[in-house]
């Protein structure tokens, strides 16, 4: 008996394997020497000692920060997955996708994270029901159409700053978006890849935070005391949040030969306090576009990212003013023999809305990439890129590696890098 239920256990094991369609392990070990150098500046005047005892002060020069490493994923991410679909007739089809990041760099990072991807679907003559982590509707303009693919020292400004918490000077995303690239705990739609050319997809991540029936009750942390906007009570103060996380978003667009357009706009909701009564938002709009002509292929978006803060009660004062993040890239791509040579400029703007009067202006930066990919074959690729980055009015942006030095006096300035690589991909 034994042998005999080993037996069916193994016939069955066969039946449910023949009954998989595909399953396949894919992945990319990008490696690359790449350099970065951060440069500050001291812009106060020198002041000399005189005889009338003012002040005196010796403008400090420039401090530049610089790092040489071997670094992973310069031209693309390096990662390691398995997909699979299985074919259910009737049109239906269940698929799964888990994809890894990978550090082959210093192999510290491996499957021990499914974070690029983790979804399982259902698709049909309906469309594509996926369930999981996955990329946003939003993200998606900001890399197909940077002929880096947001990759590397090229890696567009848009992406950069969206990516960039200038609250905190560090990663982390625009105003804390942690929803920029990838959201977790999402439902995504995606349409049928047979409408003539036209696209799309919607997502919907939860927050998956706590929410009580009476909101009274909501667990109160933190230290000190606040106004309860709603009742006008002094409450101690709450840091329990019931929404932040979510996020809401949606892309459409048209591809057909040559050409190619896609408009999203997403809704990130990145800090709410219940007692104070404030949901702060990261709302993104983009609209990127590319063609090709055959020589060269052309590329281009616009991008606007805002960061609101809506109340239940405005104060009388009127509330924090909104910052907005604007942006635009252009880009090109020339086919030479086996291999591409790539170019872009990327420019964006943080406007503050400040009040009238305020001498303060608004950071800027502006960035130039130039690179060549030459094919070895169609899954490996020799590849270099360099590029520079020109901040104004206190923006920090950096191609990669250290951050600006912006104590004692200093100020950013300009960023370079360069990547020299190769990227294999199985």
């Amino acid at each position: 008996m034994p042998k005999r239920a080993a037996a069916l256990a193994a016939l069955a094991v066969a039946g449910v394997a023949s009954a998989q369609s595909s399953v396949t392990l894919f992945g990319v070990v990008d490696a690359s020497i790449s350099g970065y150098s951060s440069k500050s500046q001291d812009l106060k005047p020198t002041v000399l000692r005189n005889d009338f005892r003012v002040p005196t002060y010796t403008n400090q020069g420039s401090v530049k920060v610089s790092r040489t490493a071997l670094a992973s994923s310069a031209y693309n991410s390096s990662r390691l997955g398995f997909r699979g679909t299985e074919d259910l007739g009737g049109g239906l089809a269940a698929s799964f996708w888990l994809e890894a990041p990978i550090t082959n760099d210093d192999g510290a990072t491996g499957i021990s994270t499914f974070a690029r991807r983790s979804t399982v679907s259902l698709s049909g003559g309906f469309g594509e029901i996926r369930l999981g982590r996955d990329y946003t509707p939003t993200f998606w303009n900001d890399t197909v159409f940077d002929p880096f693919g947001t990759n590397g020292v090229g890696t567009n400004l848009i992406s950069s700053a969206n990516g960039f918490n200038v609250a905190t000077n560090s990663s982390g995303g625009f105003a804390g978006n942690q929803n920029y690239v990838r959201a977790s705990n999402s439902i995504g739609y995606f349409l049928p890849p047979n409408l003539g050319g036209f696209y799309g997809q919607v997502m919907y991540a939860f927050h998956e935070n706590d929410k009580y029936k009476n909101g009274d009750f909501t667990p109160a942390t933190g230290s000190g005391f606040v106004l309860n906007a709603k009742t006008g009570a002094i409450e101690q103060a709450s840091a329990a949040k019931s929404r932040t996380g979510r996020y809401v978003g949606g892309r459409f667009g048209y591809a057909n030969g040559p050409l190619d357009v896609a408009l999203a706009y997403g809704n990130s909701t990145v800090g709410d306090q219940y007692y104070p009564g404030t949901t702060d938002a990261v709302k993104t709009f983009n609209l990127g576009a590319s063609y090709d002509f055959g020589p060269a292929k052309l590329f281009g978006e616009l991008s606007r990212a805002k960061n609101s803060r809506d109340y239940e009660v405005t104060p009388i004062l009127g509330g924090r003013p909104d910052v907005d993040l604007k942006g635009y890239l252009l880009g090109v791509t020339v086919p030479v023999g086996a291999g591409l040579i790539r170019a872009s400029f990327s420019s964006v703007k943080y406007d503050y809305n400040l009040p009238v009067g305020s001498t303060q202006r608004d950071p800027k930066a502006n960035k130039l990439a130039l690179g060549y990919v030459h094919n070895l074959s169609k899954r490996t690729a020799l590849y270099t890129t360099v590029a520079r980055v020109s901040n104004k009015n206190g923006a920090a942006l950096t191609v990669g590696g250290p951050a600006f030095t912006i104590t004692g006096g200093f100020t950013p300035k300009t960023s370079t890098g360069y990547d020299f690589g190769i990227r294999h991909a199985f």
